[in-house]
């Protein structure tokens, strides 16, 4: 079953981080990642440029609107994700755990609707 860890953090703690802790956090999320990758349950991954770069689609009454950023007003943003193939939730969610952001931010734990099993 597939499931998408979705990593959510607040952006101002990268930037007050000092040079050493960044280092130290990619290097968690190195590991986390060659980890993932050798289990073989890897689909892809990928981190996201800040939130301040995002744009934000909406169609109301048949009129395209877009506005700078994300939709809701939060101090957590959508900052990267990994895709993952693994047996069930209880699997899923021991990865989530081992993301280096789990300690300060939130892992979004979401099953992927696979459209073979669900036709519209």
């Amino acid at each position: 079953m597939r499931y998408l860890l979705m990593i959510y953090s607040d952006e101002s703690l990268d930037t007050a981080m000092s040079e050493a802790e960044m280092g130290a956090l990619m290097g968690a999320y190195g590991e986390f990642s060659e980890e993932v990758a050798a289990a073989g349950v890897l689909e892809s991954s990928d981190r996201l440029q800040p939130v301040a770069l995002a744009t934000s689609v909406r169609v109301r009454n048949g009129k395209t609107e877009t506005t700078d950023g994300p939709f809701a007003e939060t101090k957590e943003a959508l900052g990267g994700y990994y895709l993952i193939n693994v047996k069930d939730l209880d699997e899923a969610l021991a990865w989530a755990a081992k993301i280096p952001s789990s300690t300060y931010g939130t892992i979004e734990v979401r099953p992927i609707w696979e459209m073979d099993d669900h036709p519209a």
